[in-house]
């Protein structure tokens, strides 16, 4: 559907980033990202018996991260496989969850359904950023919370999917997810919300920069699908910006790989009725 606003396509977009995070297994990395659900439960104060809905929430690290606090938590994503995966690990933990299947940009929730909204390294993904943003605030009561971790532009990630783009056919007119981690952008974002922003790091430790690459080009959807779509030569020479990247950053003063991926924990307190 084409919007008056941008004339973009928001369906065919959401349509082929859909096929790019299918591909791959992101569950491989994601679980990596475990102490960033915890992270940005504590961020939140969040208390046990609050309603809170995961959104974009992938294989369900902050929502297990808020059902150990005994939160009541809805987990959603518009990718299947990865809220199969999240139910299977809540299953392992005895963790009571409920799975829905959902769009970011039109959340089948009523108004104020919830008192915390949680999002990590999801929503910042949505091709239609002020309809998200109007969606997370939609569902969280009046003087409730969203909690958000997005990449920053200047972070890893931020660099990383820059220098993948590069690679790949772009989409005219379409906002960097990486607004997302940048203060002008969430103010924009949540215009007459309170905002707390915190720059943090999480680590990214591999066994070497091209275990760290094997393991994206197995199994990250961005990294995994352009790099499939490439002719040999173009794979190859992405692979080593890939490399020279990773080596740059690299701090661990060894053969292993260390990494600080740069990332916006966010707050949000959405205003009072």
């Amino acid at each position: 559907m084409l919007t008056e606003t941008s004339g973009l396509d928001y369906q065919a977009i959401k349509q082929r980033q859909h096929a790019v995070w299918a591909s791959g297994d992101y569950a491989v990395i994601g679980t990596t990202l475990q102490i960033v659900g915890e992270n940005l439960c504590e961020a939140v104060d969040l208390r046990a018996g609050s309603r809170v809905l995961d959104v974009a929430a992938g294989n369900g690290n902050a929502t297990l991260a808020a059902a150990r606090r005994f939160a009541d938590v809805t987990s959603t994503d518009y990718v299947s496989e990865w809220l199969e995966q999240g139910r299977l690990r809540a299953a392992t933990e005895r963790l009571p969850v409920a799975f829905q299947e959902a769009d970011v940009e039109a959340l089948p929730f009523a108004d104020g359904s919830y008192d915390v909204v949680l999002s990590t390294f999801g929503v910042m993904f949505a091709p239609n950023q002020e309809q998200a943003a109007a969606e997370l605030a939609r569902v969280v009561v009046p003087g409730g919370r969203i909690g958000l971790a997005n990449w920053t532009p200047g972070g890893f990630i931020g660099r990383l999917l820059k220098l993948v783009a590069q690679y790949a056919t772009p989409v005219p007119g379409l906002k960097p997810s990486t607004r997302w981690g940048t203060a002008e952008g969430l103010q924009a974002l949540f215009a007459g919300h309170a905002l707390q922003l915190q720059a943090r790091n999480f680590m990214f430790r591999y066994r070497s920069p091209e275990h760290w690459l094997e393991v994206f080009e197995a199994c990250y959807g961005p990294t995994h699908k352009v790099l499939a779509s490439l002719a040999p030569e173009r794979q190859q020479a992405l692979a080593q910006e890939i490399l020279e990247l990773l080596r740059g950053a690299n701090q661990s003063g060894d053969a292993s790989l260390v990494v600080p991926g740069e990332y916006l924990e966010v707050v949000v307190t959405t205003k009072a009725a």
